[in-house]
């Protein structure tokens, strides 16, 4: 399975990213993947190869490449509750610093970069995202809806722009949720405007997992929730991308 390394030119410099993609020199639907804040590291390659061997062409990139190459900041091979905390306050202000506005500038270039790929087939991408990553795919939806046709974020604060901006989301949704992040009622009030804006989407609770529990490199990881997952962002991708 291919994997190349890219720098891709956008308003404020060059984002350092790679992609996954099948080795059978045809097209495939394309699909933008948004990391945790923890950043492009092995197991995001091992994810991103998982969708490549399911036939995607798969793009991750950098989001925080203003303040240099990933790894930004040194990680260890797991990262438990001893580090945590350290490694969370080190990212906190890139975080911070990760506007709307810059969301919203870099993502142009990445669905251009996207579409210029002999090896991408169809005029829209799947979106996905994890953790920030699934408020930044949140937020790509919403300002490019023709060139997007599914959006899956993960444990990440994906109602953090209030619910005029999820209306304005035309592709399909899948949402999955860690049950340490939102409450039952929480969720409902979610949904409820996810219904309002008649989009076609899936939202749901994770049962027993924590914020991160797609990662298996860290100590919030869930195998089951990881499965569910998949099971539930294949089937979304598959079904959007097909017709798009």
């Amino acid at each position: 399975m291919p994997f190349r390394d890219l720098l891709i030119p956008t308003r404020d410099g060059h984002a350092d990213a790679f992609a996954a993609y099948p080795d059978d020199h045809e097209p495939h639907p394309g699909v933008l993947l948004y990391s945790d804040a923890f950043g492009i590291r092995p197991v995001l390659r091992e994810m991103a190869q998982k969708l490549a061997d399911h036939g995607y062409y798969v793009l991750v990139p950098n989001i925080f490449y203003r303040h240099g190459r990933a790894p930004l900041i040194e990680l260890p091979d797991y990262i438990g509750e001893d580090v945590r905390p350290a490694l969370t306050d080190q990212l906190m202000p890139l975080i911070h610093q990760h506007t709307a506005e810059r969301v919203l500038s870099d993502a142009e270039f990445y669905l251009q970069f996207l579409a210029e790929q002999t090896e991408v087939s169809g005029s829209k991408v799947g979106l996905i995202g994890y953790c920030i990553g699934g408020l930044v795919a949140t937020r790509t939806a919403a300002a490019y809806p023709d060139q997007t046709a599914a959006i899956a974020a993960f444990h990440g604060p994906v109602g953090a722009d209030g619910t005029e901006a999820l209306a304005k989301i035309t592709a399909k949704v899948h949402f999955g949720h860690a049950a340490s992040d939102l409450t039952p009622e929480a969720l409902n009030e979610l949904n409820g405007a996810l219904d309002a804006a008649h989009l076609v989407y899936t939202s749901e609770i994770y049962p027993g997992t924590v914020h991160g529990f797609t990662m298996s490199d860290t100590d919030a990881f869930d195998a089951a929730g990881l499965q569910r997952h998949w099971d539930r962002l294949l089937t979304l991708m598959d079904s959007a991308l097909v017709t798009a």
